[in-house]
């Protein structure tokens, strides 16, 4: 843990296939960056049918623990760890176990980077193990925390972020690695949802459509929000902070159309 440079923090088992794929691609057969990641709940509620349609929800935690360990083999990260916690747990504000977990890895592996969930996100756990990470963070000393948090895409995607919010992260160095790594979660691809697929279209969209007046520089795109702020000045509300951008895009919505009204 202590070798880890990049660290993912996501909900579920293949969140960090998708959030935090850009710190496993530049970390991926590297001597000097390692990633790891924490995966916070326990994955029982997920869908299921076809193979696994009669599975119990403990008979599916067991099958997603298993996907996660072969995509950190695949991957090559330093560490995966899976904590386990019911998803409604995750959702109690300053749950301490939680919190006490997070803190304790990143305490361990000190990270210079760190990929979470966005605030934006419209899936209600995704949202609760951002601000049980956000506790986490602000609970170590202000020199242990990482130089650069950023929130990223799973179920809300964050191309309607303004041009100066877009953190555009290239993730186009390995090319071939996203789709064995997301296909290792058989039981997500054969319960009816390609994420292999989807993901790899949403990365090509991005690089051709994040700017309409330049030329493609990437291939394969993906954007973030930059939350390093909410770990920087601990007065900033999360809250707050995050309808900031939504505001600045009602703003420049309304902007545009009264220029042409």
């Amino acid at each position: 843990m202590k070798r880890v440079t990049h660290l993912g923090i996501v909900s579920h088992q293949d969140d960090l296939e998708i959030a935090a794929y850009h710190g496993i691609t530049e970390c991926f057969h590297t001597a000097d960056r390692w990633f790891g990641g924490v995966v916070v709940t326990n994955g029982a509620g997920s869908p299921r049918k076809g193979d696994y349609a009669s599975y119990t929800d403990e008979e599916m935690q067991d099958v997603r623990r298993v996907e996660q360990r072969k995509a950190a083999y695949v991957g090559e990260y330093a560490f995966a760890a899976q904590l386990g916690y019911p998803s409604e747990m995750v959702k109690e504000p300053q749950q301490a176990d939680v919190v006490a977990d997070l803190k304790f890895v990143l305490e361990t592996c000190a990270p210079e980077v760190v990929y979470l969930h966005n605030p934006c996100d419209r899936h209600d756990t995704h949202v609760a193990t951002f601000w049980r990470c956000i506790e986490a963070l602000r609970s170590l000393p202000k020199e242990k925390r990482p130089a650069k948090v950023y929130g990223c895409e799973v179920w809300r995607k964050l191309d309607w972020l303004l041009a100066e919010d877009k953190v555009m992260l290239k993730v186009d160095k390995h090319p071939h690695l996203l789709r064995p790594l997301l296909g290792v979660f058989d039981s997500q691809i054969s319960g009816g949802k390609r994420y292999d697929l989807a993901e790899e279209g949403l990365r090509h969209a991005n690089a051709t459509y994040f700017d309409s007046h330049t030329t493609d520089s990437t291939s394969l795109l993906t954007f973030a929000m930059d939350l390093t702020p909410l770990v920087v000045d601990d007065t900033l509300d999360p809250a707050e902070f995050a309808l900031g951008f939504v505001r600045r895009l009602e703003a420049d919505v309304g902007a545009r159309l009264g220029k042409f009204d």
